[in-house]
């Protein structure tokens, strides 16, 4: 029996951590869609149910040095930085101007374009030479 409720927790917890996976891979191209938090989730799940995973993850050439370099604290290119302020400024934008019709809501989305921006500054910006 408890054979079968690990199994079971192996498959949920690889489950979960694709699904963050996918989600995070997402949220690189989506600037309001968080990109690091889910692929934290997705490194816990797989380094709680397949080291195999776990390994493929950290070194996965889109997403392997991108968690490396959180986990050593390096921080996030500049590249990467100005690249997430531009789309996030770009759909924002487009929304406040273009879809949303309601004053209020178009001052909550340049709101929150100014929050996410000043939170993606205050990560630590990685250095070019410390890429590789």
């Amino acid at each position: 029996m408890h054979t079968r409720s690990n199994r079971a927790a192996v498959l949920f917890l690889k489950i979960a951590g694709t699904l963050s996976l996918i989600i995070g891979g997402v949220g690189i191209i989506l600037p309001l869609l968080p990109t690091t938090p889910f692929l934290l989730l997705a490194a816990a799940c797989y380094a709680r149910s397949s080291e195999r995973w776990y390994r493929w993850l950290l070194y996965n050439r889109w997403f392997g040095t991108y968690l490396r370099n959180w986990y050593e604290g390096k921080g996030i290119p500049m590249k990467a930085k100005a690249l997430s302020i531009l789309f996030l400024i770009l759909t924002m934008g487009y929304c406040a101007v273009v879809v949303v019709p309601f004053f209020i809501g178009k001052v909550a989305l340049i709101l929150i374009a100014v929050c996410v921006s000043v939170h993606i500054l205050s990560f630590p910006t990685l250095e070019p030479d410390a890429e590789f």
